[in-house]
């Protein structure tokens, strides 16, 4: 059973976050909290796999909160809810090493898809947010373009291709699918990949392949 936290402020969302996580079988909600602060000190005492923070929440935003939890208890993975109008938010959480975004509205069972892929140690970003992201950059999309294209240039034809799936949001095990490799061989490429492109995380590889868009497919993915 894959462990979890539910933070929000509000009773009546936590209680349907809840519904929804327990619906699927292999997931448990065994804390909630109702502020970031009391999200950390649960998470933490119930010893949880994953903590799903909405950002807006009293004494400590869920921002805040998946930083703190990062340096006291780096295996809790943190999965950010967000609502529009919070854009500038979500990329302070990118920054900030959460491994999952989603909002609000989004369907239950990419709920339950994010929280599986945060468990398995796998990123999940919900192509909503994705875009949202990639609108507040607009103004400057051309020159980041070159920039992210730079950049992914520096890698070997395999790795791109790897970076190219990471970009579209397949897992690890889904990757060497396509590909024809085994899974150690794909997390090997992804740490390989991570590490050329100066990227924290998966979610950051993949809104730079996304941004760049340039990745041409492999002829052996046709």
């Amino acid at each position: 059973m894959i462990r979890v936290l539910v933070a929000d402020d509000e009773p009546l969302i936590a209680a349907g976050i809840r519904t929804v996580l327990e619906s699927a079988g292999d997931i448990e909600v065994v804390a909630e909290a109702g502020n970031g602060r009391a999200a950390v000190e649960e998470a933490i005492r119930h010893e949880v796999d994953v903590a799903l923070l909405d950002i807006r929440m009293p004494l400590l935003d869920g921002l805040a909160a998946a930083e703190e939890l990062r340096r006291r208890a780096p295996d809790v993975r943190a999965v950010v809810l967000t609502s529009y109008g919070a854009e500038p938010n979500v990329l302070r959480a990118i920054q900030g090493g959460a491994c999952g975004f989603l909002l609000k509205n989004c369907a239950p069972d990419e709920l339950v898809r994010a929280v599986r892929a945060a468990r398995d140690g796998e990123a999940y970003l919900s192509p909503a947010v994705t875009r949202l992201v990639l609108g507040l950059v607009a103004p400057e999309r051309a020159a980041r373009q070159r920039q992210a294209a730079a950049r992914l240039a520096a890698l070997a034809p395999r790795e791109a291709d790897v970076a190219r799936l990471v970009g579209e949001g397949l897992s690890n095990a889904d990757i060497g699918r396509r590909l024809g490799m085994s899974e150690p061989s794909v997390k090997t490429y992804v740490s390989r990949v991570l590490t050329k492109l100066d990227c924290a995380n998966r979610v950051q590889a993949a809104l730079l392949v996304r941004e760049a868009a340039v990745l041409p497919r492999a002829e052996d993915l046709r």
